[in-house]
């Protein structure tokens, strides 16, 4: 969940559920601060959602990082590079059809999460791979935690150690 609405909408999603097995993860710490919806509503299973649209970037967010997306947006938009920003909601199943959408129509994108190599980002670069959308240039990144033993610390630490966060991403 990318803040604490959506974990309210994913964990009703996850009540509604019965047909497969079904996990979320959200992060020990604090939230962002937005505000609790009254009714939570059941997401559509494996499809995120733009939050902002632009032209030239696009990052592709799963988890918690979504803040930090949308001021690097705010920062790229700044240095004259519009920016789109998506919310993917799901690592699994992916919203195929979002992101061939973003990785055909941007010149630049980037994924960033909360997981290890091997997560989000890489099952990205081998729908990318295995469909030809890097083909034509398109310049692609990720961006995740390093493969490497992170000390326990609070996560406002340990996303700056691991450079997550909206300076990182610019």
């Amino acid at each position: 969940a990318a803040d604490e609405a959506e974990l309210v909408h994913m964990v009703h999603t996850a009540a509604c559920h019965d047909t497969s097995p079904i996990a979320l993860r959200y992060p020990r710490g604090n939230g962002v601060g937005v505000a609790l919806p009254a009714t939570p509503v059941p997401l559509p299973i494996g499809k995120g959602r733009i939050l902002r649209e632009g032209k030239s970037v696009a990052i592709l967010s799963l988890g918690t990082r979504l803040e930090e997306a949308l001021k690097a947006a705010d920062a790229l938009d700044a240095k004259g590079l519009s920016t789109t920003v998506a919310d993917l909601r799901f690592a699994k199943p992916l919203d195929e059809a979002l992101i061939r959408k973003l990785l055909t129509s941007h010149e630049v994108a980037v994924t960033i999460e909360e997981g290890a190599v091997g997560g989000f980002g890489a099952h990205v670069l081998t729908l990318a791979s295995d469909e030809g959308l890097i083909d034509n240039g398109l310049k692609l990144r990720t961006m995740r935690l390093p493969d490497l033993f992170q000390d326990h610390d609070k996560p406002d630490k340990q996303y700056d150690e691991a450079k997550l966060n909206a300076p990182d991403i610019v």
